[in-house]
């Protein structure tokens, strides 16, 4: 459980009514949380899952491969029948939903995990070498992620864009969009 208030006496008060009714124990400044990594000091917090991306990088062979410097190759383009069918389903599912997790601290691969999960019901050849791509670009950027300033004003700001019928399979247009709340990413 984590307890989060701007009120010390407050959480004091909520610890011990709860270490009253239940077994717990307490251990102290949240560092590390499902996979998370949280850091503060005096600027803000700053969230990373290095841990878990480079324990994802060992499950998928990858810890010795090749960094790119991008998580999708530029104006890439697949299909359900692109290349020949994989072998292994289930890694290729485990592989995709361990990178969708990671978009939670990593926006920056969502757009290539959205692209490569749309193939998950039968994968092929080319949509797992774009899963690699992917965790290859991770590999090089372990350490990137979310940071919430507390300096900052409360400022709202909107971004979107879209492809217009872009999928060749189907003509549907892609749209994408970021919420800042000042300059912190928040959806």
């Amino acid at each position: 459980m984590i307890i989060t208030a701007d009120d010390l006496d407050g959480i004091t008060v909520l610890k011990r009514h709860l270490h009253q009714h239940f077994k717990m124990k307490d251990l102290g400044f949240l560092s590390y949380f499902f996979g998370l990594e949280i850091s503060s000091n005096s600027n803000g917090y700053f969230l990373t899952q290095a841990k878990y991306i480079l324990a994802l990088l060992a499950r998928a062979g990858l810890t010795n491969s090749i960094i790119v410097s991008t998580p999708i190759e530029t104006n890439a383009r697949f299909t359900p029948r692109d290349g020949s069918p994989i072998s292994n389903l289930t890694l290729y599912c485990q592989l995709l939903g361990s990178l969708v997790y990671l978009t939670v601290t990593r926006p920056d691969i969502a757009y290539a995990v959205h692209v490569v999960s749309q193939f998950m019901e039968a994968p092929r050849t080319t949509h797992f070498a774009a899963v690699l791509r992917i965790l290859r670009y991770l590999k090089g950027t372990p350490f990137h992620g979310l940071h919430f300033s507390c300096h900052s004003t409360l400022d709202l700001h909107a971004y979107s864009d879209t492809d217009w019928s872009g999928d060749l399979t189907d003509r549907c247009s892609i749209t994408g969009f970021c919420f800042f709340l000042s300059t912190s990413l928040i959806s």
